[in-house]
């Protein structure tokens, strides 16, 4: 029988697998809040493997104007606990998946190979994007021809099986994007197993910036993971094999795992000369919130130097002490090792975190070298935009709606055929967001720039961003141009439980 995606939602949020409704705390507050799940397998001491750094995908050949690139998403085992194998659902069978470098002005042609069991949506997370190569949530790659989703009703959708290409122009600044799985009703559990990867635009003008390269610039994607007794991921899903939508009612406020996880390893090590490196920082967590903390601190000054934000380069640098970062937001920092004598120890702490999610990494200052590296006073010319060119403002509310149990914006659930705001292209406009809890806001196609955060912007709303972490009760505004591309967009909360649980809504640019 084939049941509405409402109804399919519906069923999920109440019951557990055999039908029982779940009576617990979580389920009967004002909101349900995030939730720690367990590991049941024994997780390894803190700081005893190295860091990996996710590979770089090579092109398989290039034309004029484009790189043209190839990846299969598959199964694959890895060993990240010890003496256990772990299945991911990997980028080329990695977790994270490989890093695509592009170069801004330049096109990537993507083609994309379903080997998994169940669909995949493929989404540039900042990628300025045409709507055919966005990843709209019920445009699946599905891994066979004939392959449905009873539950999914969307006669706009675009599918393919088993093969697609993806085309980004690339028409942006130079940043630190990434890409993820986007399926509807499955981002939370998909991205969990593993499908996520960074993609790294860049361009001369940054290039000829004597800021830290080569084996001092570094990626981190940090994440948490919870793991089962035979080492295989853990998560509350009602149907494992991702065929039917839902998760334990319990953790629909959203999923926190007890092994903090950087480029795959769990609470790894890096070795650093005492010089300057550069960290291109995601967090890929589900839930889980970082404030970032360098310990021992060096001296009473700052812990960090940061050059960029999501959509690329401040203007200039700033200083910080800490840094906050929320689902899908990046950071570009500089971190001056020359601070601490060879020998050193230093930990990066997460100070919204405790017991096994209070520490991330530990930095092994271990040799001397001549740094060739500085920080620029001016960084970069961010393109300007003007609040006076404004000719629309839009209010948008993401709350928790108890009576239905699911996450809405302005009161409404996710429904794809429902168009929510119809931005004129070349317009811009100004969008008021207001939020009952944490909601990390994220919007498809643009950058924006912030105009006030509960007052005026904070340190961590610096530069253009594509994702704004909204706290409960707040308020704020963002300025957004809606340029290049015609067509069907969504924005959401990127806590993948409540974009799950249909905190989601649609743009056409017309």
């Amino acid at each position: 029988m084939k049941i509405s995606r409402r109804e399919a939602m519906r069923i999920a949020t109440l019951s557990m697998a055999t039908g029982a409704v779940i009576p617990d705390l979580a389920c009967t507050q004002a909101r349900p809040e995030p939730r720690l799940l367990t590991s049941q397998a024994k997780l390894p001491p803190r700081f005893s493997v190295p860091l990996p750094v996710p590979t770089v995908l090579k092109p398989v050949n290039a034309s004029a104007d484009t790189d043209h690139y190839e990846m299969s998403v598959r199964p694959a085992s890895l060993r990240i606990l010890p003496g256990l194998e772990t299945e991911i659902w990997g980028y080329e069978g990695q977790f994270p998946g490989p890093t695509i470098e592009g170069r801004t002005g330049r096109r990537v042609s993507l083609r994309l190979r379903n080997q998994l069991p169940v669909p995949l949506v493929h989404h540039l997370h900042g990628g300025h994007t045409p709507p055919e190569s966005d990843g709209y949530p019920t445009d699946l790659l599905t891994p066979a021809a004939g392959f449905t989703n009873s539950h999914m009703h969307d006669p706009r959708a675009n599918t393919a099986a088993m093969e697609r290409e993806y085309v980004y122009p690339n028409l942006q600044r130079p940043a630190t994007l990434w890409y993820h799985d986007h399926r509807m009703d499955f981002t939370g559990a998909q991205v969990w197993r593993g499908m996520v990867g960074l993609y790294i635009l860049r361009d001369d003008r940054e290039d000829r910036l004597p800021l830290p390269r080569d084996g001092r610039e570094i990626p981190l994607v940090i994440c948490d993971r919870s793991f089962a007794s035979d080492g295989s991921f853990l998560y509350p899903s009602l149907d494992k094999s991702l065929r039917s939508p839902g998760i334990e009612s319990s953790y629909m406020g959203g999923v926190l795992g007890d092994a903090i996880m950087v480029n795959g390893a769990p609470w790894p090590k890096l070795e650093v000369s005492n010089t300057c490196y550069r960290f291109r920082i995601l967090n890929a967590s589900n839930a889980r919130r970082y404030e970032l903390a360098l310990e021992p601190a060096a001296g009473s000054g700052h812990a960090f130097i940061q050059i960029g934000s999501d959509g690329g380069l401040l203007e200039a640098p700033q200083n910080r002490r800490t840094i906050r970062i929320a689902p899908a937001e990046r950071v570009d920092l500089i971190v001056d090792f020359s601070r601490y004598a060879v020998g050193s120890t230093v930990i990066l702490t997460n100070r919204e975190g405790s017991g096994s999610a209070a520490s991330v990494m530990q930095f092994q200052v271990t040799r001397s070298e001549k740094d060739p590296c500085t920080v620029p006073a001016k960084l970069s010319e961010p393109p300007l935009l003007d609040v006076r060119a404004a000719t629309v403002t839009r209010d948008f509310d993401f709350r928790y709606q108890r009576s239905s149990r699911v996450w809405t914006i302005n009161g409404r659930e996710f429904d794809p055929a429902r168009i929510d705001a119809y931005p004129k292209l070349g317009s811009t406009e100004i969008w008021r967001l207001r939020s009952d809890f944490n909601h990390p806001v994220h919007l498809h196609l643009v950058q924006f720039r912030v105009l006030s955060h509960g007052g005026p912007p904070e340190a961590s709303d610096a530069g253009w961003k594509d994702t704004l972490d909204l706290e409960p009760g707040v308020a704020a505004e963002i300025l957004v141009r809606f340029t290049d591309y015609r067509g069907r967009y969504v924005f959401h909360c990127h806590n993948l439980e409540h974009e799950d649980m249909m905190m989601m809504g649609n743009f056409e640019v017309v």
